[in-house]
């Protein structure tokens, strides 16, 4: 890869760029040796409390919206359970899409700061609309159809502010701690700690409080109290401005790899050499800092690297077009992509799974009884189970199960990552194979109690749902947080945040996914006049047979995925 395409160092508020030079380690971190002025105005936890609280309180917002959106959808604007799920699905997967959108940005135009600067003015606007059209009383509308449209311009307001977000706050973090610093090091794993936790902990607040606030005073407040906490965070991470280290934008990896497929497809009738020597690499590491090894799968792309014959035979001299001539190690990046679509592709039926979360179990807890003792829970705040779940078994996995599993396996990580994520997904199907079960007795006792024909909650408690949410909760721990590794881990040198974003996109299209599978239920059982599978009246339909399906899908997911992990080859590269 062109020396171009490189991530520019890191500067604080007060560099000019065009004084950068051997200030700045291979990997574009600032030398504090040489500038240790640096070490103790800028950066570090100081620079990232201001951008957690950023996260956190986007965080608050977008759970918020989500964990009872589909009530909202159904007892406000009066949408069937399946356009509801359906349309909760649609946008979840939204929200986790323009992140795609907001890592391009970042990292070819605007830089992360920018970036972040630039998106929480348009999700503060979308939470305002939001919170202004649930408090208006409905005399305010000429109709409902404005309603409906102020709602959905609020939540699409509020994904594409989101986008922009998500993808920069983590990364931006890890850039206020100097990679050549062993003790600044350390810090930047314990701030990834820290990143998890506060999504958590924001979890859990909108599950409870804020879930509370929509079922027994009002939408309204429930909207404004993020929209204001969004606001903040602005002000806060506008005023932390001059102790942040900045990286600059670089060209975007989606540049190298459209590159390797013009430049294959523009030599696709030539023949490939059979010594790969011929092929065209950068020597040294001043260029492009890191160089992949030449591997025979996906043999076609190697074409992109393959000289062009002189008339003596020979091969002339590299052209100065990328666009005609690309390096092994460009090639060899778009390679690992390709093998890492079989994970990504199993994520999407996993993600597709965690949308019922937020979709279906919702509507099934919505006819269930939710007393407990003197309390009525709302069902959206069962999901309060999967966060203490989260809570639990992260440190029961690092403190028992990975060195249990170190000494069985002889593996320093404990687990490989195909092994955590075959785990997880495992999980995942068992949620839906319990679920499914509940949801058959749970019919079974309607029809016990002559409540067939009523839409009413039947005398079953809504505690069942609980390990449903835990089982999913245990599955994130193992499928969720390996898949973050696995994307970094797996991602070639240059294309980190891409592959971050691709992690991004396999929550989107699992949500996106479910809306489809939503919409064709909905056609097929619903022909000849019958109430379908999950009608208004869920005591009447059979949401057991769509989670039995689901459970299904999850199976025929964990058996693709274990056989590719059987005959998966985990990438190599040279070192510097």
């Amino acid at each position: 890869m062109e020396a171009a395409d490189e991530e520019k160092p890191l500067l604080n508020a007060q560099t000019n760029p065009q004084d950068v030079g051997s200030e700045y380690t291979s990997d574009g971190s600032v030398d504090i040796n040489k500038r240790p002025a640096l070490k103790g105005s800028t950066g570090r936890w100081r620079a990232c409390y201001m951008i957690l609280g950023v996260e956190f309180c986007e965080c608050v917002a977008f759970f918020a919206v989500s964990r009872n959106l589909v009530t909202y959808l159904t007892t406000v604007l009066h949408e069937s359970k399946v356009a509801a799920a359906r349309n909760v699905s649609a946008w979840v997967g939204a929200s986790f899409l323009t992140p795609l959108i907001g890592a391009f940005l970042a990292d070819t135009y605007l830089g992360r700061y920018w970036t972040i600067v630039a998106s929480l003015p348009v999700h503060i606007l979308g939470m305002l609309v939001l919170a202004v059209s649930a408090s208006a009383p409905a005399s305010s509308y000429s109709g409902g159809e404005v309603h409906r449209t102020m709602v959905y311009a609020g939540l699409y307001l509020a994904a594409l502010g989101g986008g922009g977000i998500k993808p920069c706050t983590s990364t931006f973090g890890a850039d206020q701690f100097d990679g050549a610093d062993p003790a600044e090091l350390a810090k930047k794993g314990s701030f990834f700690n820290w990143y998890y936790f506060m999504i958590n902990l924001s979890s859990l607040l909108s599950s409870t409080l804020l879930v509370w606030l929509q079922d027994n005073v009002g939408w309204g407040v429930s909207f404004a109290i993020p929209t204001a906490l969004m606001a903040l965070a602005l002000a806060v991470f506008l005023g932390g401005s001059r102790v942040y280290r900045f990286r600059e934008p670089t060209v975007s990896p989606f540049t190298s790899l459209s590159q390797v497929v013009v430049a294959a497809l523009s030599k696709w009738r030539m023949q490939l050499p059979d010594d790969v020597s011929l092929f065209h690499e950068l020597t040294g590491s001043s260029e492009s800092g890191h160089m992949i090894q030449h591997t025979s799968q996906f043999r076609f792309l190697d074409k992109a690297a393959m000289m062009l014959p002189h008339s003596d035979k020979t091969c002339v001299a590299p052209p100065t077009s990328s666009w005609r001539l690309c390096t092994v190690t460009q090639v060899e990046e778009l390679k690992i992509l390709l093998r890492m679509f079989p994970v990504w592709a199993s994520f999407v039926i996993f993600h597709a799974v965690t949308g019922q979360l937020s979709s279906t179990f919702i509507e099934q807890g919505m006819v269930m009884d939710n007393r407990v003792g003197g309390f009525a829970i709302p069902p959206a705040s069962l999901s309060i189970f999967g966060v203490f779940s989260v809570l639990v078994w992260v440190p029961v996995y690092e403190t028992v199960l990975v060195p249990l599993a170190r000494r069985c396996t002889g593996n320093g990580k404990g687990f490989s990552q195909t092994q955590r994520l075959g785990v997880g997904f495992a999980l995942s199907a068992l949620t839906m194979v319990y679920s499914a079960a509940l949801e058959t007795k749970r019919l079974a006792v309607a029809r016990a109690s002559g409540l067939a024909g009523q839409n009413v909650p039947v005398p079953m408690s809504i505690l069942w749902q609980a390990p449903s949410h835990a089982l999913h909760g245990a599955a994130g721990v193992f499928a969720g947080i390996g898949m973050t590794e696995f994307f970094y881990d797996q991602a070639p040198c240059a294309m980190k945040s891409l592959c971050a974003a691709f992690a991004q996109l396999s929550i989107a299209s699992g949500f996106y996914f479910n809306t489809v599978v939503l919409s064709v239920v909905a056609a097929v059982t619903t022909r000849g006049g019958a109430p379908g599978w999950i009608p208004d009246n869920l005591n009447e339909g059979h949401l057991d047979y769509f989670f039995w399906m689901m459970a299904a899908l999850s199976l025929l997911n964990l058996a693709q995925f274990v056989h590719y992990s059987m005959r998966c080859r985990e990438k190599t590269a040279s070192s510097p």
